[in-house]
């Protein structure tokens, strides 16, 4: 089904055709924007409350800067569906976040329109100021570089580094700063409510649209009225704020806030702003999910919000006439509201996923012992080594994509200080239509190399459970290590999920299955489709063993002595990077132990997985069902008497 745009918006192929239109038509050309794009999501999904939010800023700055020379950088790309319609990618449009398809974030491979590559938050100023920098190198200086960056970006350190060294230099940047006081959830700390006195101001607000309409009257005095009202503003703004603006404490000039919905008057500031040099901060209030009124008043549950009837604002759901697993995430958030309710020293941290990792759950029940730091990951691991430090039992939540961004202090304020943080990194694995940015693939790797970690994995639901409930026990958390525990996007397996708490051994893996032809050894949740590939091959005559094995570190070395004295062909199974991975820690134990089985690694193989659904990117792997079947039977025919590694 294709979406017809508007009369304005089908003769749009490019920003060159935008600049050709009178600005009376513009606020004809947002709003055949914004229904198209509440069009194509109702129908095909995505993410939706951003984009509706700066269609305006979407339309202005392709209408006023010279796109592609002049370089757009979108922070995170949750909110670029409008920039990506306006250049070129309109009638394709139906195809994002599906297998094949466009990307649901710019992405330099697929437009020239798109400066730089995003997924993850805060990474904007940096990259547009080196633009800016490599411009001026080229002696390039009437290019300009624009950073849209959300208020909740802003808290991630990363933007005040970009900032920072910003502030310092001469460089041609504008930031852009959208502020909706929203990240996925509610922004939360002291920036938001600073921003909040910005924008609440009367007095200040007031005194700034007078300044600027007698900066009109005086226009005749040109460049030194300009100077003269600017270097007046930022004293008053001192004054009226009763502290100084942190921007340009920073060395950025700072203007607005302005109505960043307000098409004809983002125009003409944007045009303003053009000739004034160095960098500079354009502050836009903006409504997430603007002109749709089920997201505007629920802007969480529309971030994503699926399939959904646009008249009516049902979000569609699958009907099932059976009871469904639950998603690992919830399986989280009531588990360690479980434990929390009898250990009093549990706490849980989260840097501003409460809702994605369902630690809102904690927070609604035992709400001062549940922490959203903000988009802050690094922050948020350190803040759970410091509670730690006190004796507080940390579950630190964090997306497997995000943690890459903690890596540091993993090692050196948790595992160095041997202090028992317990890592629940969700979206592990590959993680679907998000794509490579969010794929949460490395963590096995970059994880077991770390000293005084225990990296774990559950096979469903109930070993969730008991490995949450074993990690926060006396006995291992007077053990000093820290513990990782990944588990998936979407739903588990067990229906019936609900189980008595049991303690896992650490380091201990479990019989699935007896064979007698071939091992398979699974780590984590591809454990189902192995089981499932066992019965299959059962089928066709041959005897699968599967052994869930629970922990990639440490590895359970009694049960690997007994598999490599039986079993002279192996297959390792695991949704992350085969290099330094589980099935790498498997064929480094057979290699120290002489054993000299035919061993085949499934796992994320060393390229780029795009996105599509988390089915299709399995089988494009080798990792689903039929993937394992057939390796299982490639190994089995193989007829060779010395170690062969795939």
């Amino acid at each position: 089904m294709l979406i017809t745009p508007g009369k304005l918006l089908a003769k749009i192929d490019s920003p060159e055709d935008l600049r050709k239109l009178d600005s009376s038509q513009l606020p004809q050309v947002c709003n055949e924007l914004r229904q198209f794009i509440i069009d194509n999501v109702s129908v095909y999904g995505g993410h939706f409350g951003a984009s509706l939010g700066v269609v305006e800023l979407s339309v202005a700055l392709h209408y006023v800067f010279n796109t592609p020379d002049d370089q757009l950088v979108w922070d995170v790309g949750h909110q670029a569906y409008g920039h990506k319609i306006l250049t070129g990618r309109r009638d394709n449009f139906h195809s994002n976040r599906t297998y094949g398809g466009l990307s649901g974030f710019p992405k330099r491979k697929e437009s020239i329109y798109d400066a730089f590559g995003v997924g993850h938050s805060s990474t904007s100023i940096s990259a547009a100021l080196g633009m800016a920098v490599a411009s001026a190198l080229e002696k390039n200086f009437e290019r300009q570089h624009i950073a849209i960056i959300g208020d909740g970006a802003m808290t991630a350190g990363m933007a005040f580094e970009g900032m920072n060294h910003a502030g310092a230099t001469d460089s041609n940047l504008l930031i852009i700063l959208n502020d909706n006081c929203m990240a996925i959830d509610p922004n939360v700390g002291a920036l938001k409510e600073y921003l909040t006195d910005i924008t609440t101001s009367q007095t200040y607000n007031k005194f700034r649209d007078e300044v600027w309409n007698l900066l009109g009257k005086m226009s005749n005095f040109g460049k030194s009225a300009q100077e003269i009202v600017s270097k007046v503003e930022t004293v008053m703004k001192t004054a009226i704020l009763r502290q100084s603006n942190l921007f340009e404490s920073l060395g950025l000039r700072y203007f607005g806030p302005i109505d960043g919905n307000d098409i004809s008057h983002l125009t003409e500031v944007l045009k303003d702003l053009k000739s004034i040099p160095g960098p500079k901060l354009l502050h836009c209030l903006t409504v997430k999910g603007k002109g749709y009124g089920p997201a505007e008043k629920d802007q969480t549950k529309w971030h994503a919000p699926g399939v959904f009837d646009k008249i009516t604002g049902e979000i569609k759901k699958k009907v099932h006439d059976t009871p469904q697993a639950p998603k690992y995430q919830d399986v989280f958030g009531n588990t360690i509201v479980e434990l929390a309710n009898v250990n009093p020293k549990i706490v849980g941290v989260t840097p501003a996923m409460p809702s994605g990792s369902s630690l809102n759950i904690m927070m609604e029940a035992i709400p001062d012992r549940a922490f959203d730091v903000g988009i802050a990951e690094q922050h948020a691991v350190t803040f759970s080594a410091g509670m730690a430090t006190r004796g507080e039992v940390v579950y630190c939540n964090i997306y497997s994509t995000f943690m890459q961004r903690a890596y540091d202090q993993v090692v050196h304020d948790v595992c160095i200080q041997e202090l028992p943080v317990i890592f629940c990194l969700d979206r592990a694995g590959l993680v679907g239509a998000d794509g490579p940015t969010h794929h949460g693939v490395y963590d096995i790797a970059f994880m077991r190399c770390i000293p005084n970690m225990v990296v774990a994995s559950p096979m469903n639901e109930q070993e969730l459970r008991n490995m949450m409930y074993t990690a926060q026990l006396e006995s291992f958390q007077s053990g000093t290590k820290a513990f990782t525990i990944r588990y998936p996007r979407g739903n588990g397996v067990m229906p019936q999920w609900k189980t008595a708490f049991e303690e896992i051994t650490i380091g201990k893996g479990r019989l699935v299955k007896k064979g007698s032809d071939i091992a398979i050894l699974s780590f984590g949740p591809l454990g189902n489709f192995a089981q499932q590939a066992c019965d299959l091959l059962e089928k066709q005559g041959i005897s699968p063993g599967l052994y869930d094995m629970r922990f990639a570190k440490p590895l359970d070395e009694p049960l690997l002595h007994e598999i490599f004295s039986v079993f002279d062909k192996v297959v390792t199974v695991e949704d992350g990077c085969l290099q330094g991975g589980f099935g790498s820690a498997v064929v480094e134990f057979m290699i120290d132990n002489n054993y000299s089985s035919q061993i085949k690694r499934l796992g994320i193989p060393d390229n780029i997985v795009e996105h599509g659904e988390p089915n299709e990117l399995y089988q494009e792997c080798g990792l689903d069902t039929a993937g394992i079947v057939n390796s299982v039977t490639e190994l089995m025919s193989t007829k060779v008497n010395k170690p062969v590694l795939y």
